[in-house]
């Protein structure tokens, strides 16, 4: 009799976690490469924030000194986290429960954590992209400067910043069809960069407007990743905010995950 250990289905379950990484490898390789194929989307992702950065910020800048240039930076950056939040996981996840590939991977006996997981993993890709033209042009033609411990922070703050906005993709890309997807994207993209003071600072905003700012996801974000890059602190609202928008839009994105399945299989 063959003991525990070496039974065929304890044998199979020390391999299912090395399976499920692979198959989260392909997954996100897969996805990853599709979107590259598209010109448009890898060039809006990686030059439209160096673009904002070029065209408004660095002409502004003159005698601001690195803390407001280091800002400035911080807040394009939280916009091109969203941006690929929006546009990656919100229309693109949309698209891709159009096509009769998904419907097909659906059927097979593998769960739908490799596929999400490879999902959040080629948003990160895509931001990660759209970060690195953004850091270089503002070490090259702008006053930012930050310490390695402080650029860590920031890192770590765009991660919190990135939650509410992952869910709120999440939420666009299972709840409406791709062509509604694509438009609530790109209604939801300027609205939202303003109010939260992506590309303009909270400090210039009229009163009435920063009220309302205080209060929404973007400008929490902001407010972290700034207070983090900068070493200026956070405000105290800024980290209660960012936590309510993520458990809301989390169980609004839970609700169209779990409906989008219970409609395609009962």
């Amino acid at each position: 009799m063959s003991t525990p250990a070496t039974t065929p289905a304890a044998r199979g379950g020390g391999r299912r976690p090395a399976g499920a990484l692979r198959l989260t490898w392909l997954h996100t390789r897969y996805q990853v490469t599709e979107t590259l194929r598209v010109p448009v989307v890898v060039v809006s992702t990686a030059v439209f924030p160096a673009l904002i950065l070029a065209v408004f910020v660095v002409p502004q800048a003159g005698g601001a000194g690195p803390a407001a240039a280091t800002g400035a930076v911080a807040q394009l950056a939280v916009f091109s986290a969203m941006s690929v939040s929006l546009f990656t996981h919100g229309a693109g996840t949309a698209e891709d429960r159009a096509l009769p590939w998904d419907a097909h991977l659906r059927t097979l006996p593998v769960g739908a954590g490799p596929r999400f997981a490879a999902r959040v993993l080629t948003g990160a890709f895509f931001t990660v992209l759209g970060l690195v033209p953004l850091l270089v042009l503002a070490a090259l033609v702008t006053d930012a400067t930050t310490t390695p411990l402080r650029f860590l922070a920031g890192l770590g703050g765009l991660l919190l910043a990135g939650l509410p906005l992952l869910a709120l993709g999440l939420a666009v890309g299972y709840s409406v069809p791709a062509k509604a997807a694509l438009a609530l994207a790109q209604v939801l993209l300027l609205p939202l960069a303003f109010a939260g003071g992506l590309f303009l600072p909270p400090e210039v905003m009229p009163g009435w407007l920063a009220s309302i700012s205080t209060w929404t996801p973007t400008r929490a974000g902001r407010d972290v990743v700034v207070g983090a890059a900068t070493g200026t602190g956070v405000p105290g609202t800024a980290l209660p905010v960012l936590l309510g928008w993520t458990l809301v839009l989390g169980a609004v994105a839970v609700r169209a995950i779990r409906r989008d399945q219970g409609r395609r299989f009962r």
